[in-house]
C-alpha cells in the first residue's frame, strides 16, 4: 500500500509527497517553505520524514520554496542534468544532488525514472515511481502534448497526476494576450481538458485505477470543467468500479490517495 498526498496544484504553485508519516519523497516546492511545511504537518507528517526533493523543472511554481526548504532540511536534489545545473547556478545550494538521466533508486528502495515532457523549461520532465511493495505512480503535468516518450511513462501506473490546465473556451474567450495564449496551447505548453481526458481514456484502459487531475489553471479552468471533460472521455467506463477520480484543488487534496 502506497500514499499519494497531493499538497498544491495549480498554475500559482504544486508540491506533491509520496510516502508515509515516517519517510517519503517530495515532488515539487512551488510554494513557500512555510506553506509547505504546514501543509505536511496539516497531514501528520513532519518536515523531517523528507528523505529527498524531486524537481520536474525550474519555473517558480515549481520551485518557489526549494532554497528555504533545503536550506533548513539538506536532503538530496533530484532533477535532470539541464535542471539541476539551472537550480545550483540560481540558488547557491550545497546539497547532494541526484542526477536523474536514468532510473535511480532513492529512499526506500523506490525506482524512479524520469521521462521528457515537452514544456518550455529546459529539462522539463515527469516521474514514474515504483515503490518498495511494487506499486507505481506517475507524476505527469506541464506538458504540450502527449508524446510517445510521455506514453511510455506514464502507461501502466496504477496512479497518475495528470495535468488538466485549461478549458478551450475559457481560455480563447478570457483575458490572457493572444501570445499567452498561443504559449499554453502551445506544443511546449500546457495540456487541455479535453486532451487530457483522452490521455485518462488510455491510462485506465491501459490500467490505471487512480486519476488526479491536477494543474488546473485558476483563470482558464474550473474543477468542474476539469472533471466533466475527464467524465465525459471515460464514459465508456464506470467512476468508482473501473477507476476513481479526484481533481485536485489550487491546496491539493484533504486526504492521500492510497494506491
Amino acid at each position: 500500500m502506497a500514499k499519494f498526498y497531493s499538497l498544491f496544484s495549480s498554475s500559482s504553485g504544486n508540491a506533491a509527497y509520496l510516502g508515509s508519516e515516517k519517510a517519503g519523497i517530495l515532488f515539487d516546492i512551488g510554494v513557500s517553505n512555510r506553506r509547505l511545511c504546514h501543509a505536511l504537518q496539516e497531514r501528520d507528517i513532519s518536515p523531517q520524514a523528507v528523505q529527498a526533493v524531486c524537481i520536474t523543472h525550474t519555473h517558480r511554481d515549481h520551485i518557489a520554496g526549494l532554497r528555504v526548504f533545503l536550506k533548513q532540511h539538506p536532503v538530496p536534489l533530484c532533477g535532470t542534468a539541464e535542471t539541476l545545473h539551472e537550480l545550483v547556478d540560481q540558488l547557491s545550494m550545497d546539497v547532494p544532488l541526484i542526477y536523474m538521466e536514468q532510473t535511480q533508486t532513492i529512499a526506500d528502495n523506490w525506482e524512479i525514472t524520469p521521462f521528457p515532457t515537452p514544456h518550455d523549461a529546459a529539462g522539463s520532465c515527469g516521474y514514474r515511481i515504483r515503490t518498495s511493495d511494487d506499486r507505481t505512480c506517475a507524476i505527469c503535468t506541464d506538458l504540450g502534448e502527449v508524446t510517445e516518450a510521455v506514453r511510455k511513462g506514464v502507461q501502466g501506473c496504477d496512479l497518475v497526476l495528470l495535468e488538466s490546465n485549461y478549458e478551450e473556451s475559457m481560455l480563447r474567450n478570457g483575458s490572457y494576450p493572444a501570445f499567452l495564449q498561443a504559449r499554453i496551447r502551445g506544443k511546449k505548453g500546457h495540456l487541455s481538458n479535453a486532451d487530457s481526458a483522452a490521455f485518462a481514456k488510455e491510462l485506465v484502459e491501459a490500467g490505471t485505477t487512480r486519476l488526479i487531475l491536477g494543474h488546473l489553471s485558476q483563470h482558464n479552468n474550473t474543477p468542474n470543467c476539469a472533471e466533466q471533460a475527464a467524465l465525459s472521455g471515460l464514459s465508456e467506463m464506470q467512476r468508482n468500479r473501473d477507476y476513481i477520480l479526484h481533481v485536485a484543488a489550487p491546496t491539493g487534496l484533504e486526504k492521500a490517495v492510497i494506491f
